[in-house]
């Protein structure tokens, strides 16, 4: 601040003086002509070079100590303007350039920032003192730089006077993200917090938790001890000890500095692991001593200094031990080392940093490649004199190499991004105005201008094939994520389970529930077929019992097998209802079960109905025999539906049917039944499947009853149809998915049901209702009558025809008078099937074969 209120003053003095402000012709380091002129702030000298132990004259010293890395920056600034007037970016627009060469000195530095803000254009270099700049042309645009953050800082300060935009591309200090005290800056590195933060995951990764940690004694180097320091209590890891070395090679104390340091070092044995933020100077001078007392240790490097060629060409480096570093992005560099290459080729007038390099590289021309780094320094400490063009050329061309190894790739990057975004936005500006006029607009409107438009909530940014990581595209979130800001690096994953969002969304939607309701289209249908069916089953229930002595009735086994079969009939058809509506444990359980239980009586009830009429008019005595012994109607349909019970039980038990969310849909939850056991539902169906192939088997043998009783031919087809529905259900229900999945199987066991419903009953009930002449006792005696004489003859004929065979006696032309044994046994047949049902209910009839049969139907 104090400093602040000093350059206040001048700025008055200057004013009201009315003087010109002579710039010495060394103080600018290098320039180009444009119509949009951008400041350059690089420490390319170590080092301010004076006599006496503190300023005598307020006067800017000559600077010492030239610095490769650092020329190479401002050379990388260079070729990215260059790259940008070489391109269409700025259409007849031209970028020009006013770099200052700082010296690692803040004074210096400021007074080029001075120069920055001096106003435009004038033959008096002033700065105005105003109470509004908003309309005020300084000279420059924009500033790149400084590198250091203790320079950065004191310039930024100075700039935010006129909110002229500064863009760093080392400074990390994590202050300078304060938008308060440092509204107009800028970088495109990331701070310190960040890497002390992973220097902090590396050190708990790798198992030490006793370090040490040597910073500088400047905002830079204070600020990342104490970020650091938080960052270490917080992952619990001790700091053993903490060296301040001086920041500036002007400071005399500072070769005293790196002593003490190297002595605290070697006194804290057990501790091998060392913290370092310093400068690169800081660390060539510290490496030397270091390796001269042989302190072998693991070393932390900044992002400063972990990739300085300067570093790694020190004689003996790897006695210093392990060094583990961490840098900033590289870019695409084949463009800037086609540069350093025709360096000799590019203009030096104007540019006194590339003159000295060159008379610096004349001076060394004897020393080889691993020593010429030092040789330029050495030599920068002093006065050299310019030599000839030719040599100059020479020495490039011989040298061209040098800077290439030298050259920082993550620095070269952060700096050719700088420039970059200040070219966008300078594009953006000049869209709607003539940027050939320097006048076109003010150095603060570039804070609000941007490479890429402001992606707007429910989109993110995407970056472009472009390197520029300010230049990118705005795409819409995809479905399930969205962005609730603007400018948002990536779009948020809404909870699948539970939410949803489409594309482009700033919010995340609660997930629907969803099943098959009763108001659903669908559900309506199937139920109202149900209740078709229950009114089917009530009437025919009604039809047969005020038809109870018929012998249509008589002969489907009477009232009580019929109620029985009609009931699971109305159970099957009532449990329809308990696959509609919002699932619940309950219904889950039960509909299963019952649906396997009702239809497994039904088919057991259907499967001695199919036994009985095959024993009555079967007429193969070993047959007749098994069947006898077989047929046990009401323990074998015990059995079967026990069978079926207990299958249900075990499955209720352990692994019962529940109600489950099916989230796996991208907008909705399907609340569904989960059948529990995949087996035992499958046990389940199978079983039914068993006793209704068994039924099919023994009807299909009866199919060639009487016309008007041939009930096995009906059985045959319900159980076909039955099968059919099952086997297309199999597929269909294994690939439906959603709400719909619990109409599959109504519609299935609907079709069951009906099929066997009017294949075995609705027959009766069109004979009961429609032909009731054929419903009597006469019509059905008839009936049998022919059947049975037809059956027996052709049982007789078989018989004489085995035992003609059997004696080799021929059967020819047999007289009408001649009939044979058995021929008058089939008439005896029929004269005692007669007598059989002329006498309902007689007991004392004779007990020959046909009689059993009749009896039994």
């Amino acid at each position: 601040m104090a400093l602040l209120i000093i350059l206040i003053i001048c700025f008055v003095i200057i004013l009201a003086s009315s003087q010109p402000c002579q710039t010495p012709d060394d103080f600018v380091a290098a320039t180009s002509p444009g119509h949009i002129m951008i400041g350059g702030l690089f420490a390319i000298h170590e080092k301010m070079l004076s006599s006496d132990d503190y300023p005598r004259r307020p006067e800017i010293q000559k600077c010492v100590g030239f610095d490769i890395s650092i020329f190479l920056h401002t050379l990388a600034m260079i070729h990215s303007i260059e790259m940008i007037n070489n391109s269409t970016l700025l259409s007849g627009v031209k970028l020009g350039y006013e770099i200052y060469d700082t010296c690692t000195d803040v004074t210096v530095a400021m007074a080029a920032a001075l120069r920055f803000l001096s106003k435009f254009n004038c033959s008096r270099e002033i700065v105005e003192l105003k109470c509004d700049y908003s309309s005020y042309m300084p000279r420059v645009k924009a500033v790149i730089g400084a590198g250091y953050s203790e320079i950065t800082m004191a310039v930024s300060r100075m700039l935010n006077l006129q909110l002229m935009p500064q863009v760093s591309y080392e400074s990390t200090a994590e202050i300078l993200s304060d938008k308060i005290r440092f509204p107009s800056f800028l970088r495109t590195v990331p701070s310190d917090f960040y890497q002390t933060k992973a220097m902090v995951h590396l050190i708990q990764k790798s198992g030490w938790n006793w370090i040490g940690i040597i910073t500088t004694d400047d905002d830079y180097g204070r600020l990342a001890l104490n970020t650091f320091a938080m960052q270490t209590v917080a992952n619990n890891v001790c700091i053993a000890f903490k060296e301040v070395i001086p920041a500036f090679l002007s400071d005399n104390t500072i070769e005293v500095g790196i002593n003490q340091a190297l002595e605290k070092i070697i006194a804290e044995a057990q501790v091998n692991v060392i913290v370092v933020f310093l400068r690169q100077f800081h660390v060539f001078n510290l490496f030397n001593k270091a390796i001269e007392r042989n302190v072998n240790k693991t070393w932390i490097a900044s992002d400063i200094w972990s990739t300085a060629t300067k570093i790694t060409t020190i004689p003996n480096i790897k006695r210093i031990g392990k060094i583990v570093g961490f840098t900033f992005t590289r870019g695409n560099m084949s463009s800037f080392h086609s540069f350093l290459q025709n360096l000799h080729l590019f203009p030096s007038d104007n540019n006194k940093p590339l003159n000295e390099y060159a008379m610096l590289l004349s001076a060394c021309a004897h020393v080889k490649d691993s020593d010429l780094s030092q040789c330029i320094s050495n030599h920068s400490q002093g006065t050299l004199t310019y030599k000839a063009n030719k040599d100059i050329e020479r020495n490039f061309s011989l040298r061209n190499d040098f800077l290439w190894d030298y050259t920082e790739p993550g620095f070269v990057h952060s700096i050719q991004l700088a420039v970059f975004a200040l070219g966008y936005a300078v594009q953006d500006l000049c869209q709607a105005q003539d940027c050939q006029n320097p006048n076109a607009f003010q150095p603060w409107e570039q804070i609000q201008s941007k490479c890429s438009k402001e992606c707007s909530p429910g989109q993110m940014k995407k970056t472009t094939k472009s390197q520029h990581i300010c230049c990118y595209e705005c795409v819409d979130c995809p479905e399930n994520h969205y962005s609730n800001q603007t400018d948002m690096d990536h779009c948020l994953l809404c909870n699948n389970e539970t939410h949803w969002a489409p594309v482009r969304s700033t919010v995340c939607f609660e997930k629907e529930v969803e099943y098959l309701s009763w108001n659903d289209s669908l559900a309506i249908l199937l139920m109202a077929l149900s209740l078709l069916g229950i009114m089917f089953v009530l009437a025919i229930g009604i039809i047969f019992t005020r038809n109870l002595n018929t012998p249509v009735v008589k002969s489907s086994g009477g009232l009580t097998v019929c109620y029985v079969i009609l009931l699971c009939h109305f159970l099957n058809f009532a449990n329809t209802g308990f696959f509609v509506g919002e699932p619940q444990d309950f219904t889950c359980k039960t509909r299963q079960t019952l649906f396997g239980v009702s239809f497994t009586l039904c088919i057991s009830c259907i499967l001695m109905k199919s036994l009985k009429i095959l024993l009555a008019f079967s007429f193969d005595p070993k047959l007749q025999n098994f069947l006898k012994c077989l047929y046990k109607p009401i323990p074998i349909i015990f059995t079967c539906t026990g069978i079926q019970v207990v299958i249900c039980t075990l499955w209720v038990i352990l692994a019962a049917p529940t109600v489950e969310e099916n989230v796996s849909l991208p907008r909705v939850i399907i609340l569904e039944c989960e059948e529990g056991s995949v087996l035992a539902f499958g046990t389940m169906l199978g079983y039914i499947a068993i006793l209704a192939f068994i039924c099919f088997i023994f009807a299909f043998k009866g199919r060639k009853l009487p016309e008007n009783y041939n009930e096995a031919k009906f059985i045959t087809f319900g159980m076909l149809i039955y099968f059919i529905a099952w086997i297309i259900f199999i597929p269909v229900y294994a690939t439906t998915f959603g709400k719909y999945l619990p109409a599959v199987e109504i519609i299935v066991i609907l079709i069951s049901n009906y099929g066997i419903l009017c294949c075995m009953f609705f027959p009766k009930c069109y004979v009961i209702l429609c032909k009731q002449e054929t419903n009597t006792k006469s019509a059905f005696l008839k009936m049998i009558y022919s059947y049975s004489s037809h059956s027996a003859g052709s049982l007789a004929m078989s018989h004489v025809s085995l035992d003609s065979t059997n004696s080799n006696i021929p059967m020819t032309n047999p007289s009408p008078g001649g009939k044979s044994a058995a021929w008058q046994k089939s008439k005896d047949l029929e004269e005692q099937v007669f007598g059989c049902i002329c006498r309902e209910n007689a007991t004392s009839i004779s007990k020959t074969l046909p009689r059993k049969r009749i009896s039994s139907i």
